[in-house]
C-alpha cells in the first residue's frame, strides 16, 4: 500500500485532542508557575496559525477564508490587522 493510501485509511485524530495535548504540554512547561489570562493567550495562539493556514489554503482570498472559518470578512480583516497578519 502506498503512503497516500495509508494516510487516507488512518483514523483522524480530532482537533480537540491536538489542542488538549498542547495545553497539557504548555501547563507542564510552566513547571508550577501560574499564568493569568490563559483563555486570552490560548485563543490568540490558536487564531494566529488558524487564520494563517486557512488563508494559505484559500490562496490569500479573504472572502473564501472567512466563509471557511464561518466568520464575517470584516471580522477576519480586523483580526488579521490585530495580529499583524494583514
Amino acid at each position: 500500500m502506498n503512503a497516500a493510501a495509508n494516510e487516507a485509511n488512518r483514523p483522524r485524530v480530532p482537533l480537540r485532542d491536538h489542542v488538549a495535548h498542547s495545553i497539557r504540554r504548555y501547563l507542564g512547561d510552566l513547571n508550577g508557575s501560574g499564568t493569568e489570562n490563559l483563555y486570552e493567550i490560548a485563543l490568540r495562539e490558536l487564531e494566529i496559525p488558524l487564520f494563517a493556514e486557512v488563508l494559505e489554503h484559500c490562496d490569500g482570498n479573504q472572502s473564501r477564508a472567512a466563509a471557511m472559518l464561518g466568520i464575517h470578512r470584516a471580522t477576519l480583516r480586523k483580526k488579521l490587522k490585530d495580529y499583524g497578519l494583514g
